[in-house]
């Protein structure tokens, strides 16, 4: 009688195996960006590790809606080509948002035009699905607020997040490798798209980056150009602390990378290591209901990005994203 508390815990246990093997029927909004291949071929065909199939195990993408971008050509154009390749793989491709929620448990909000995910979000709020949104999160600051009230409104597990924030340095760093970070630089391509605040398009990457290691505490953003003429962004944190997003080059900063510099040395940040690591951690929300980042710091992220904006209008002044957050929740609150 005295290890009958064992059982208790061995049932819980037994449960938790359970919700872990339970299948779970995935949806994909928007077939106008690389990142729905990559993320139907580990789901549905397997990962490139067979060590890590158990970590999506049981996680199939079943339907998709084509729809992403409405006029931005170089998403709009893709369309056929995944549409094509993600049938070949199993998936049923339906005609509207609605029709998606009826056959699937999660949903993956994949259109590359950060300005319709509001207008795609709100169905899936109101099934209770749980979803993930692929960068950016919205066009705008305004449709950021929007969205994390949304989610936080429906009670619904959501997040949105660069595949560079996981990657294993970057995590590392995060969690104490090098003590406190006292200062990060961090470099990524930055093509800009006109309906976007800038760095929301591509700079997001590397931006995103920088707050992984940095942290929640940024106050104001300086953005002014490079030696090369590229874009720099200088951030302001709590305590004099200080991040540095540049947009990468051809010669010293090429495709994803940086530095952190903390209280027990320093440590390379900000690389690229593939889709997956991203894609455990949705599967794990998917099934935990639990967001790996939070909303404070989703929105602070993209306040820094539209800080950098704000600076570029006044020709480098600094900029603090309370500023930007006020403009953002006054337009929010005249137009909910």
């Amino acid at each position: 009688m005295k290890f009958s508390f064992l059982f208790p815990l061995f049932a819980f246990a037994l449960a938790i195996q359970a919700e872990e093997a339970k299948p779970l029927r995935a949806g994909i909004i928007g077939l106008d960006t690389s990142h729905v291949m990559a993320f139907t071929e580990t789901l549905n065909k397997g990962t490139k590790q067979p060590a890590d199939n158990a970590k999506v195990a049981g996680v199939k993408v079943v339907a998709a809606y084509p729809q992403g971008s409405k006029d931005i050509e170089s998403s709009t154009k893709r369309v056929p080509e995944y549409t094509t390749k993600v049938k070949a793989m199993g998936v049923e491709i339906v005609d509207s948002i609605e029709e998606l929620l009826k056959r699937v448990d999660v949903v993956f909000l994949e259109s590359n035009d950060g300005r319709v995910h509001l207008e795609q979000l709100k169905p899936v709020l109101a099934a209770q699905k749980p979803v993930f949104i692929d960068k950016p999160i919205a066009g705008n600051l305004a449709d950021t607020l929007r969205i994390l009230s949304a989610a936080k409104n429906a009670n619904v597990p959501m997040f949105c997040a660069s595949s560079l924030r996981f990657s294993k340095t970057t995590q590392a760093v995060r969690n104490g490798s090098i003590g406190e970070v006292k200062s990060a630089e961090t470099f990524s391509p930055a093509e800009l798209e006109p309906n976007h605040v800038d760095l929301y398009w591509y700079g997001v990457h590397g931006c995103e980056s920088l707050f992984t290691v940095m942290g929640t505490g940024c106050k104001s953003v300086k953005r002014g150009t490079t030696s090369d003429g590229k874009i720099e962004v200088t951030g302001t944190w709590e305590g004099g602390r200080t991040g540095i997003f540049r947009e990468s080059n051809d010669k010293d900063r090429k495709g994803y990378g940086g530095k952190a510099m903390g209280e027990k040395g320093e440590s390379a940040i900000g690389g690229y290591d593939g889709y997956d690591p991203l894609l455990f951690e949705i599967v794990k929300m998917f099934r935990s209901g639990r967001a790996p980042v939070n909303a404070d710091e989703m929105l602070e992220l993209y306040a820094f990005m539209a800080a950098a904006d704000e600076s570029k209008r006044r020709g480098g002044a600094e900029v603090t994203l309370k500023e930007v957050l006020d403009k953002a929740r006054a337009e929010v609150a005249a137009n909910p």
